[in-house]
């Protein structure tokens, strides 16, 4: 009854916040700038809730995400300029064929630990990327033209699903797994589960909203390059899941919200963005080390009122 009260609470309060921004979107108040910022804000969402499954809740110390994040790109785009396929098709294809990637990735890479499976997955992302760069078909070092597809409500409805699937999945009993997984992966594995099934799991389906996520991505902009997606945006990806707090869905959201924003709007600053940036990122650290959320999410500090507020009333009964 809690779940379905809280469900039925989110997709309320996700219907009030599409509306609201339909609304300025339609009425020209908030102009085509804001739209391409909020588009951005919904992709890195993704980004961050599908890594944050795999780092997060895994425990997996994965820094590739962006050739995950590539290949949807690509794909999406190729079905849509060089097949004529439809974009919502295009976007399926992007997320399986990610999906793909993962598992071919992550079966062999994922019996590895630590810094050992960071720098298989970063060299699995750095080869996706110099295969883009000398593949003609797609444009090589030149880049690939791309129509325009995505608006604000492909992205939002995008995010929704994205969001409520692995909150769904971390709830469940695959989830429970991973969890027990990133606490102590070698009691896990006395307890009888298939550790690396479960990370296999977890790492293709954030691969497979990574992909989505790209295809998104490719086509919110009409050029995209091999270049897009180097080793630094993966690093900008596990920032936004390290600075919301390890573990934390909504911490991982903020995150991206805030970052997105910060950075957007210092473009205008080249030269001392990234000092900005990085300052920003050093203070939260210095005086947040455990990120922004921690552990815990939005709900579980509402929850936490309302048992404080039990405690006392029962402590009152005592006396």
């Amino acid at each position: 009854m809690k779940k379905s009260k809280s469900f039925f609470l989110m997709f309320g309060l996700a219907v009030v916040i599409y509306s609201v921004i339909q609304f300025l979107l339609y009425n020209g108040i908030l102009n085509p700038f804001y739209e391409n910022t909020l588009i951005t804000i919904l992709i890195n969402i993704m980004l961050a809730v599908s890594l944050h499954l795999v780092i997060g809740i895994t425990g997996q110390f994965s820094i590739g995400h962006a050739g995950f994040l590539a290949i949807g790109a690509y794909i999406a785009a190729i079905f849509t300029m060089k097949l004529q396929m439809p974009f919502i098709v295009a976007l399926i294809a992007a997320g399986l064929a990610a999906a793909i990637a993962g598992l071919i990735v992550g079966i062999p890479s994922l019996r590895l630990r630590g810094d050992y499976l960071a720098i298989a997955t970063l060299g699995f992302a750095e080869i996706i990327r110099i295969v883009f760069l000398n593949w003609d078909f797609v444009g090589g070092a030149r880049g690939m033209m791309i129509t325009r597809m995505t608006d604000w409500t492909i992205a939002f409805i995008c995010t929704i699903l994205t969001i409520l699937v692995i909150a769904n999945f971390t709830n469940s009993r695959h989830g429970r797994a991973c969890i027990s997984i990133r606490e102590d992966e070698i009691a896990a594995d006395a307890m009888g589960i298939n550790t690396t099934y479960y990370k296999v799991i977890a790492f293709v389906l954030g691969s497979f909203f990574a992909g989505i996520a790209g295809g998104l991505y490719s086509h919110n902009f009409y050029i995209i390059q091999p270049g897009n997606f180097g080793f630094l945006k993966s690093f900008d990806i596990l920032i936004f899941v390290v600075l919301g707090g390890l573990g934390s869905m909504s911490g991982a959201v903020i995150s991206a919200i805030l970052l997105t924003i910060i950075s957007t709007f210092l473009q205008e600053y080249s030269e001392t963005r990234m000092i900005i940036y990085s300052l920003v990122l050093i203070i939260v650290m210095l005086y947040r080390p455990q990120g922004l959320m921690g552990t815990k999410e939005i709900t579980q500090l509402f929850q936490k009122k309302k048992n404080f507020k039990g405690g006392k009333q029962y402590g009152h009964f005592e006396s």
